[in-house]
């Protein structure tokens, strides 16, 4: 499995404008066994994106899916950064199984 966790700020005033944006049509992306997207308690702007997939390169290949590039285009101008992106090595948990 292959997973991502990544924290971003949002413009001053729009964080849950690009919650919706990360949250719309995330179903059924192959590949994708867990996409959570979570408000930072303690900062207003911040948002933590964790996700797990079969595969890196399934994730690499949802990329260039349109919906998920129409969610780029329209959530960029919201983003007024990025602060940490950490990739892991998901061996298993709730809701997603064991790792092959």
């Amino acid at each position: 499995m292959y997973g991502l966790i990544g924290k971003m700020k949002a413009v001053p005033g729009q964080r849950d404008a690009l919650i919706s944006i990360l949250l719309d049509g995330v179903s059924g992306m192959p590949g994708c066994l867990s996409y959570v997207v979570a408000q930072d308690a303690a900062d207003a702007d911040a948002i933590w994106v964790t996700e797990v997939w079969d595969s890196q390169a399934r994730h690499k290949a949802s990329l260039s899916q349109p919906s998920v590039q129409a969610a780029i285009a329209q959530g960029k101008p919201l983003i007024a950064g990025f602060e940490q992106h950490i990739e892991t090595s998901p061996v298993g948990g709730h809701g997603i199984g064991a790792a092959p």
